[in-house]
């Protein structure tokens, strides 16, 4: 086991060499660059901007560099000394950005990580024990909700609902007192007491969609042959159930952890927004609207080492979970 870890983990290295030129040459691919775009919302305004000007705005942030010195001069930084670059948009380093938001994003996507798979999985595991049962045809409409009812429409709904309801709002992930101020032990409390709207929000979808896998796999696995010899032999029923279909029905969906860490970091772009959420979702959008190329490129890269992290730790949970896995039988 610590064998095949190791190995993986050699492997991230030229796998996140290789993105991070891709993402460098997307970010690039849009005509022109933050300069163009500061620039001709100035002459929109009226401004008139000198042509010595722009070439000195250029030199100062570095742009008339060819793209792969801009890119080594990147990646030079990133690895020795943790620099990101700067961000034009905002202009200070993608660092503090980066740790202003991605905490408050790591502990809403942990929570709803948390919240989608102690949800989904006990509910996929009785849908299917209980098939065509009252709870599961419930369980089945909600699940069909979820999938379809777009996240953002969902928290506007349920914003207007609560607010007329009790008067209280929602949005945003402290209270008006706590916004500004230094973290404590009542901003933190602040926090725990507001997350858990964002958290079922954006979980919602990843809820619904696991529960039918688990369901439809676990059905599957309950008609094999193995499961009815079991049971002819009067195996209680929990044992029959434990055992062997459940771990081998969850093992699609431990495979998903490879996704659902970015798609959650991500921070559901539209949901932050209508939310106000001090995540990274807003700021990505932001920075690809306006080519900030540095802060966009780093949040890129981050979301896509999460990508492989997650499913490192998916490929992990699989061996330790079938041993078929493990000695190389699946299928046979």
């Amino acid at each position: 086991m610590l064998a095949y870890i190791a190995r993986r983990l050699l492997l991230l290295i030229p796998v996140v060499f290789v993105i991070s030129i891709v993402i460098f040459l997307i970010i690039q691919l849009p005509p022109g660059d933050y300069l163009t775009t500061y620039i001709n919302n100035l002459k929109t305004s009226g401004i008139e901007v000198s042509e010595s000007v722009a070439e000195s705005l250029k030199r100062q942030y570095g742009l008339d560099q060819p793209i792969y010195t801009q890119y080594y001069l990147w990646m030079r930084n990133m690895v020795l000394y943790g620099d990101f670059g700067r961000s034009f948009q905002w202009n200070k380093p993608v660092k503090e950005i980066l740790l202003e938001r991605i905490p408050l994003t790591m502990g809403v996507s942990l929570a709803t990580t948390l919240f989608v798979f102690l949800l989904a999985i006990p509910i996929g595991i009785y849908s299917a024990t209980h098939k065509y049962s009252l709870f599961d045809y419930s369980f089945t409409f909600v699940g069909f909700f979820g999938l379809s009812v777009p996240g953002f429409l969902l928290a506007l709904v349920l914003m207007w609902v609560i607010y007329n309801l009790t008067g209280a709002t929602v949005s945003g992930l402290f209270s008006t007192q706590y916004a500004d101020a230094p973290w404590s032990l009542a901003k933190f409390g602040n926090l725990l007491s507001r997350i858990w709207f964002p958290m079922i929000i954006i979980g919602m979808s990843g809820t619904a969609g696991l529960i039918r896998v688990m369901r439809g796999n676990l059905l599957d696995e309950l008609q094999k042959q193995y499961v009815v010899t079991a049971r002819a032999k009067g195996v209680p029923e929990r044992t029959v159930l434990f055992r062997y279909p459940v771990r081998i029905a969850v093992n699609p969906i431990i495979s998903t952890i490879g996704w659902i860490l970015p798609s959650i970091v991500g921070g559901e772009v539209l949901v932050s927004i209508v939310l106000n959420l001090q995540t990274t979702g807003p700021v990505l959008l932001q920075a690809v609207r306006f080519q900030d190329m540095y802060l966009a490129g780093s949040i890129t890269l981050i979301l896509s080492i999460l990508t492989i992290v997650g499913t490192l730790i998916a490929d992990i949970l699989l061996v330790w979970l079938d041993p078929r896995i493990r000695f190389g039988k699946v299928g046979e």
